[in-house]
């Protein structure tokens, strides 16, 4: 199936992509501070890919440049979700794809993204598509229940 990719820019675009995005994120609930949340994200550097069909978001590939002393400049992948309906067509493939490009364009050096050990799924197609685990992604919550 052809699919219509482009990044999205704007807050109406940033609400079209919610509701895909919550597949990804179920924590996230409220559509207005997502928008404020994928703004802000914007402003430092993330950008946001979609897949279009007729209309609807389809796929969709959050990612941003960085640079540290590990991989030098690299492409982080954020978040990469395709609808329930479209996974194993190739669409998530072609998204990262697109990312990967992204980063040759831009010179980096790496392309790294994390994925939960308990998503062996998500593991294996990432395995297909060429990346290798090369580490544990190790975290820490700062924040107590009447923060969040």
């Amino acid at each position: 199936m052809a699919y219509t990719l482009g990044h999205l820019e704007d807050k109406q675009a940033f609400e079209a992509s919610f509701d895909l995005m919550r597949v990804l994120r179920p924590h996230v609930t409220d559509p207005t501070h997502y928008v404020a949340q994928l703004a802000r994200q914007s402003e430092q550097g993330y950008r946001l890919l979609a897949a279009w069909d007729a209309g609807h978001v389809v796929g969709l590939a959050g990612y941003r440049e960085l640079e540290n002393l590990l991989y030098g400049r690299f492409i982080y992948v954020d978040d990469l979700v395709v609808h329930p309906d479209l996974q194993r067509s190739g669409l998530g493939a072609r998204l990262l794809n697109a990312v990967r490009e992204d980063a040759v364009q831009r010179g980096c050096a790496h392309f790294v993204l994390d994925t939960g050990l308990h998503m062996p799924l998500a593991q294996r197609f990432y395995f297909r598509q060429g990346l290798l685990a090369h580490g544990m992604h190790f975290t820490q919550s700062l924040r107590t229940e009447n923060q969040a």
